[in-house]
C-alpha cells in the first residue's frame, strides 16, 4: 500500500509538474495593419473553455495587459490581450499614447473594427467556447470593451476598469447583447460625475444589464502599480480599489460565464 500510495503521489505531483501557463504571441490582420496578441492558456486545462480578451491602456500593448492575461489564464480561462495600434507600437510618453489613442475618437468604425479582429482570433482559438466571451478593458482599453459590446459582438460579458464612459446612441445600445460591469473611481477626474451620469442615463431606459461599481478615493488608471509613476493630475494607483475590482470582476464572471473548474 505504502508503494502504491508512492506512486500516486508521484503521478499527481508529474501532473501539477506538466501544468503551466503557455503564452504565445499571435500575429493577426486589420485591414492593412499588422498587429500582434499575446495568447495566455493553462495547458492542462481540458476541454473549451471561456475566452477573454485584454485590452490594454493607451499606451499600447505592455507588461500591465500581458500580466492581466496571464492572471485570467490561472484562474482557467484562455485570455488574448489585443493589440490595437499594430505590432510593436507601446510607448510611455503621454504624448505619444494620446497620439495612438486619438486616431480612434470620432471613427468608431475604426474603433469597432480593430477590437472585432481580436475579438475573432480569440473566438476560433481552438481552447475557446465561442459562445462564452468576455472582454476587460484598461482606461482606454475600458472605453475599447464598451465600443466592441455596442458594436453587437456576441459578447458575454464586458467590464470596464476605469474606462472613459461616453454616453452610448440609442441605436448602439440596442446592439448591446453583453452584461455591463463598471468598476471606476470616486476620485477620477478624468471621467467626472457629470459624464458618468451622462453615460448612466444612456442606459437606464434599456434592457441592458448594466452595473457601475464606485470606489472611494480612487483616480483613474487606480489598477495600475506604475500609475503613481507618471506624476500625472488625477491618475494614481490605489491598492485597495484594484484588488476589489478584480474581486468584483471575478463574481461576475462566475455569474455570468459560470464556474471555472481547474
Amino acid at each position: 500500500m505504502k508503494r502504491i500510495g508512492v506512486i500516486l503521489m508521484a503521478g499527481v505531483l508529474a501532473a501539477h509538474a506538466r501544468a503551466k501557463i503557455v503564452t504565445e504571441n499571435v500575429p493577426y490582420q486589420h485591414g492593412d495593419v499588422a498587429l500582434e496578441g499575446y495568447l495566455a492558456y493553462d495547458d492542462a486545462a481540458r476541454g473549451k473553455r471561456p475566452g477573454v480578451l485584454v485590452v490594454h491602456e493607451w499606451w499600447g500593448l505592455n507588461d500591465f495587459a500581458k500580466q492581466k492575461a496571464r492572471e485570467l489564464a490561472e484562474l482557467g480561462y484562455v485570455a488574448f490581450a489585443v493589440d490595437m495600434y499594430g505590432k510593436g507600437r507601446a510607448t510611455d510618453n503621454p504624448d505619444e499614447a494620446g497620439k495612438l489613442a486619438g486616431q480612434f475618437r470620432g471613427d468608431n468604425a475604426l474603433w469597432r473594427g480593430r477590437a472585432k479582429a481580436a475579438y475573432d482570433v480569440l473566438a476560433k482559438n481552438e481552447r475557446v467556447d465561442a459562445h462564452k466571451i468576455a472582454a476587460i478593458g484598461f482606461c482606454f482599453g475600458g472605453s475599447t470593451v464598451l465600443q466592441l459590446a455596442a458594436s453587437g459582438a456576441d459578447l458575454a460579458a464586458v467590464a470596464s476598469f476605469h474606462g472613459g464612459l461616453m454616453p452610448l446612441a440609442e441605436d448602439d445600445v440596442r446592439r448591446i447583447k453583453a452584461k455591463l460591469l463598471i468598476l471606476h473611481g470616486a476620485a477620477d477626474t478624468h471621467v467626472p460625475d457629470d459624464v458618468v451620469k451622462a453615460f448612466e442615463d444612456s442606459l437606464r431606459k434599456s434592457s441592458v444589464d448594466w452595473q457601475i461599481v464606485i470606489y472611494s478615493g480612487a483616480k483613474h488608471a487606480f489598477t495600475n502599480p506604475d500609475a503613481d509613476k507618471l506624476g500625472m493630475e488625477g491618475i494614481g494607483y490605489n491598492k485597495l480599489a484594484a484588488e476589489r475590482s478584480w474581486r468584483h470582476m471575478r463574481l461576475f464572471f462566475d455569474e455570468v460565464l459560470g464556474p471555472i473548474g481547474k
